[in-house]
């Protein structure tokens, strides 16, 4: 069995995921420069700034736009770099 750290595991899920389907799109703060620990280095150049999106530093703003994507037919991962923050969300998923 190949071990892995929690951080490579998350990258190479998600580029699975988005090798698998074009309609899955991730999204977060610096997660097109690759992360804040550097986890996610080079997965913009691999599927594009359309697929990899930054985000501005708005926990509601990212969860916001997630869930219209959902509903518009894309995948949206969201990647959350404090999830102390994510509570901020709550308003954009509960309604």
């Amino acid at each position: 069995m190949r071990s892995l750290s929690y951080s490579q595991a998350a990258l190479l899920a998600l580029e699975q995921a988005m090798e698998r389907d074009p309609r899955v799109v991730a999204l977060g703060e610096d997660i097109g420069r690759g992360g804040v620990f550097g986890q996610y280095r080079g997965l913009q150049q691999r599927f594009g700034p359309a697929r990899v999106i930054d985000t501005p530093i708005s926990e509601a703003a990212i969860v916001g736009v997630a869930v219209g994507m959902a509903l518009a037919g894309l995948k949206p991962v969201v990647e959350m770099r404090v999830i102390d923050f994510a509570l901020c969300a709550t308003d954009e998923i509960v309604n």
